[in-house]
């Protein structure tokens, strides 16, 4: 393929298509190439030289070289404003579950059942939550993570929102922040500490949380026939 470097100003600020990419760019052209790939809109010739050429690329602009003649590159709706933090009192202090490991590893991960607040602590050991298959029941779900010579590593949905408010002490807290772009969607917060160790939440890949609405009213009407029943 020829790429078309656009030209830039001296002086001028950068244009979008002129910033470097990041890995989490890479990985969004990807995932579009290969679903480019499974709808038969590429050869698995013309996919493999499209991904080469993506792991290869420096800024935003040779990106999009690689993805213009596709319709996901133009169907990229802008983010919504993700809900305000929960005010006080309205998530319990109280975790509905929580995940330890001390000296050892701990897993939450496959279809489960995510309540309003998890606590994961990790103490010379390893945590892994992962959301991506987990059931939303509520819109807003806290999760306090503290990290003491550990790794808590948080997986969420690719669709929902993600926050994070904390820190490291001589250590990494890491949050990639992500704005869904339905308002409904849920939104996972991610508060705590990272002490001689590691947090880290992000999306994944390819994973999407769908109809939590649809769940919430079911969970509500089933509440109200059964009141009603009585």
């Amino acid at each position: 393929m020829d790429l078309q470097k656009p030209a830039q100003t001296p002086g001028a600020e950068p244009r979008v298509s002129e910033l470097r990419a990041s890995d989490a760019d890479r990985d969004r052209v990807t995932d579009i190439l290969r679903e480019a790939l499974a709808e038969g809109r590429l050869t698995a010739e013309e996919h493999a030289e499209r991904v080469e050429g993506v792991l290869h690329t420096k800024t935003v602009g040779e990106l999009d070289v690689y993805i213009q003649d596709l319709p996901a590159a133009h169907a990229r709706p802008g983010p919504a404003a993700a809900p305000a933090r929960p005010i006080p009192g309205a998530v319990p202090a109280d975790a509905d579950a929580s995940v330890v490991a001390v000296f050892s590893s701990a897993v939450r991960r496959g279809r489960w059942r995510a309540g309003r607040r998890l606590h994961a602590y990790a103490v010379f050991g390893s945590v892994e939550i992962d959301l991506s298959e987990a059931v939303f029941e509520y819109q807003q779900v806290v999760i306090k993570a503290v990290s003491v010579f550990g790794d808590v590593q948080i997986r969420v949905p690719e669709n929902v929102s993600l926050r994070g408010t904390g820190g490291g002490v001589m250590g990494n807290f890491e949050v990639s922040t992500r704005d869904s772009t339905d308002s409904q969607a849920p939104v996972v917060y991610v508060d705590g500490w990272a002490v001689m160790g590691n947090v880290e939440a992000r999306p994944r890949r390819g994973r999407f949380v769908a109809d939590i609405l649809d769940r919430v009213q079911d969970k509500v009407d089933h509440t109200l026939r059964k009141h009603l029943d009585r």
